[in-house]
């Protein structure tokens, strides 16, 4: 006799006990078909890039917590793979080194950049965008109020004092090490608060400057470099017309004690799909001038994101900017904040966008047309 150990089921049960298998088998399939689809869509990175420093030892990088808010990535070169590159996360106090492949990334070496602190607890550089140019990488804080503001109104000057903050990142590549990521040696890093006050002193902008994000004020976070000029993309304020605002400054007047003033150009960049403003959540420069990654200046309560709210333009540096590409929705609070090329192709471009919410950025390529 041959025995079995499978349930017996009886009449009474048997068909809540089939629907059971069936509800199981969709869930499986279902549940594969994502993973596979994540896993085809969604870059890996070997190694951990490095968000909020921990609060009791902010001096050990290793501590602290994973990016869960990468905010900018620039490129040391755009020829072939791999690539040195620098990632920033707004939660941090500085950048780091990153070799991007043609289909995953490795993380290296943390550049520290600040070490502000208030009460013995680290505070961020707020960094939101990073550029390259003539060798030497870019990395610039927000200049912003903090967000939500509670507490002693010295922590919230001192949160936005260290946001307020531009620096200059050489080193040598060739010591880089293309497997790894670290670096040979120390960097050469120049900071400098100037931009704050040449921004200031834009009457357009100046109402805005020492306000927060929530009040309509001053928030950078795209900047590009090209032909001796820094280029800062400002996600807030939009100003009456609806149109976003991008700062242009010599960079001799920021590193070199040269009087510098800045000129300001407007981009209309269209409302989000809840009709709100959108203003600059990065900037990349390119042969012929830019890309725009727009988004809504403010986040909606509910963290909603719908195809559309976040879309790329190009713009020649005067003029009305082109729309190229409306960004999909990814997901509930994943919001696009960094953008850089990968290759060029006859009609367009290929990018890699970077995520505000998944770990390390969640980067997925997009197709970007140009004709």
């Amino acid at each position: 006799m041959i025995r079995s150990n499978a349930p017996k089921i009886f009449p009474a049960n048997r068909l809540l006990y089939e629907r059971f298998l069936i509800f199981a088998a969709v869930f499986m399939i279902i549940g594969a078909g994502s993973i596979s689809v994540d896993a085809a869509e969604h870059w890996k990175t070997a190694g951990k890039l490095f968000g909020k420093p921990d609060k009791s030892d902010p001096s050990d990088i290793k501590k602290g917590k994973k990016a869960e808010d990468v905010s900018g990535i620039a490129c040391a070169s755009d020829v072939e793979f791999p690539r040195i590159c620098l990632v920033a996360d707004d939660e941090s106090q500085g950048a780091q080194i990153v070799i991007l492949r043609d289909g995953n990334l490795v993380a290296g070496r943390f550049i520290r950049l600040l070490d502000a602190a208030y009460e013995g607890k680290p505070l961020e550089l707020d960094a939101e965008g990073v550029a390259y140019a003539d060798g030497a990488f870019y990395v610039i804080g927000s200049h912003g109020r903090p967000r939500h503001e509670t507490g002693a109104e010295a922590k919230n000057a001192a949160k936005a004092e260290a946001t307020r903050h531009l620096f200059r990142i050489r080193f040598d590549r060739n010591a880089v090490d293309l497997k790894t990521g670290r670096l040979e040696g120390e960097p050469e890093i120049a900071g400098t608060s100037a931009l704050s006050g040449i921004i200031a002193a834009i009457p357009a902008l100046a109402p805005f400057h020492d306000k927060a994000l929530e009040d309509g004020g001053l928030t950078i976070e795209g900047v590009a470099v090209r032909d001796g000029r820094l280029h800062a993309g400002l996600r807030g304020p939009v100003l009456k017309d609806g149109s976003a605002a991008i700062v242009s400054v010599p960079l001799a007047g920021l590193f070199e004690d040269k009087p510098g003033t800045g000129t300001l150009a407007t981009v209309a960049l269209g409302p989000d799909s809840r009709g709100q403003p959108r203003g600059v959540r990065d900037l990349v420069a390119m042969p012929d001038g830019f890309l725009i990654l727009a988004g809504p200046m403010l986040d909606p309560d509910d963290g909603a994101v719908a195809k559309g709210d976040y879309t790329v333009f190009s713009w020649s540096g005067a003029g009305v900017p082109k729309k190229r590409l409306d960004l999909a929705s990814y997901g509930h609070k994943v919001k696009p904040e960094a953008l850089v090329p990968l290759d060029r192709r006859d009609d367009g471009v290929r990018a890699l966008v970077f995520f505000d919410g998944p770990d390390e950025g969640a980067p997925r390529p997009v197709e970007v047309p140009l004709r």
